[in-house]
């Protein structure tokens, strides 16, 4: 019998994050069993149909549920039991005041507190504020029943670790980034836990042909959890960064694509996310920057940087608010196109999406508006009603643009490259496009008869 015969896998919380590392890790060869609180989605994914839209997802799903590899488990504390390894993968929704809503980490630890039938190790993966992994510790403690059967070593203190690997999936790519990862970060505070999480990865090690020194960073855990916010701080302030930039070029006259290639050649600035456009959106990173002004506030460490970042961005809709006002002059009773509802290509997730505010504000102007995005619209339908007046939900992208007096772009999706421009010139009462992600080339569109206005390009 083999390692991976003996080790049993459970992921908790059956989500974003939590289906595809599920899946991830039963394609890497070990007995993974998913299980989630929300019994509907758990019956859903039981029958091979994914919850929401990620690239790769529903095919692994069913391959790996016809293979065995993965399976749902409907009860929760059941599934604890039935493995060593536990991934914690529910959600941290963002509170009232900002600040992550950690009761569903606190419920897992709670009720692990009352299956440790044997050694376990948990393993923190959703996102959470530094010290959290010392709090999952502290809880199960304190909630763990004290008897000889919580412990093989016949005394009353349970067995367990608890370390953190934070998860740097993409919605959008979230398989590729799972096969394909920069680093694997594992905060650890137990010999016995190192290395049983680099047993757990040794097979993806192998499959790209890498060794532990060169991928994984093994450190402590509140080291661990730090990484993570700060990664996605970064990446966020690049993004505002540039966008900043793309504001002096519109005043100027000058090109931030260019600018943004030049700075990008230099090794220590890199190209990724210095791209202008509507700004950072979604789920994770709003959520994780708040989080992490949060946490600094609360130790006494000025963030005002990363508040900053936050202003940047949140002006981005306004901006392009107001490019529309100027193009049309009255925005009241006209008829505006958008294409790209999700927050990023690649997902049906609209939560956070810029998306939401250019359509709410474009409707209280009383603008009507046309909506298409490939993967999004059910979701997006759900935040407006199915009726709500102003809004008509298009099939196709040239659906979208009938009769309107301006064309949104939103979400960079590629198939919108692909549609006939000179069609959609004939069917818009004024050609103009306002390209939100600077989709399109500026000059072709041109070419083609439109007023084209984009991000911080001449």
């Amino acid at each position: 019998m083999s390692k991976q015969d003996d080790l049993r896998i459970a992921v908790l919380g059956l989500g974003h994050v939590g289906l595809p590392t599920a899946l991830g890790l039963a394609d890497l060869g070990w007995q993974v069993v998913g299980a989630d609180d929300d019994l509907e989605k758990a019956k859903v994914i039981a029958s091979g149909t994914a919850p929401f839209y990620e690239p790769g997802v529903e095919d692994l799903l069913r391959r790996h549920l016809d293979s065995g590899t993965f399976v749902v488990e409907h009860d929760v504390p059941a599934a604890m039991r039935e493995a060593t390894v536990l991934f914690v993968c529910v959600g941290t929704p963002q509170g009232a005041d900002g600040a992550p809503d950690l009761s569903q980490i606190e419920g897992v630890a709670r009720a692990l507190a009352s299956n440790l039938n044997g050694y376990k190790l948990i393993v923190e993966k959703s996102t959470t504020p530094v010290q959290t992994s010392r709090q999952i510790k502290e809880s199960i403690l304190r909630y763990s029943r004290s008897d000889a059967s919580a412990s093989p070593k016949g005394d009353s203190t349970p067995d367990f670790d608890v370390a953190v690997n934070p998860e740097f999936l993409r919605e959008g790519t979230a398989l590729h980034d799972f096969f394909n990862p920069d680093r694997i970060v594992l905060g650890v505070e137990s010999e016995r836990a190192a290395q049983l999480l680099l047993q757990v990865y040794q097979p993806l090690l192998d499959r790209m042909n890498a060794t532990a020194e060169s991928t994984v960073v093994l450190t402590d855990s509140n080291t661990a959890e730090i990484i993570k916010h700060a990664s996605n701080a970064f990446l966020a302030t690049k993004i505002s960064f540039a966008n900043m930039v793309a504001d002096l070029c519109e005043a100027t006259g000058a090109n931030v694509e260019d600018v943004a290639h030049g700075m990008g050649m230099d090794p220590r600035i890199g190209q990724q996310f210095l791209k202008a456009g509507l700004g950072y959106g979604g789920y994770c990173l709003p959520k994780d920057i708040r989080a992490f002004i949060g946490i600094a506030e609360i130790h006494r460490v000025d963030f005002s940087l990363l508040r900053e970042v936050e202003r940047v961005n949140a002006g981005r809709v306004d901006r392009l608010l107001s490019k529309v006002r100027q193009s049309l002059w009255v925005v009241k009773g006209k008829e505006v196109g958008v294409w790209g509802l999700a927050f990023k290509p690649g997902t049906d997730d609209v939560r956070e999406a810029q998306s939401l505010a250019v359509v709410r504000g474009l409707l209280e102007e009383g603008a009507r508006l046309r909506l298409y995005d490939p993967q999004a619209m059910d979701e997006f339908r759900s935040h407006f009603g199915v009726e709500t007046t102003g809004l008509t939900y298009c099939a196709t992208p040239e659906d979208a643009t009938n009769g309107a007096h301006a064309l949104l772009v939103l979400t960079e999706w590629r198939e919108f490259l692909d549609v006939d421009l000179a069609q959609v010139r004939d069917r818009m009462t004024v050609p103009l496009i306002i390209d939100g992600r600077n989709l399109l080339d500026p000059a072709a569109v041109r070419a083609l008869g439109f007023e084209c206005i984009s991000v911080g390009r001449p």
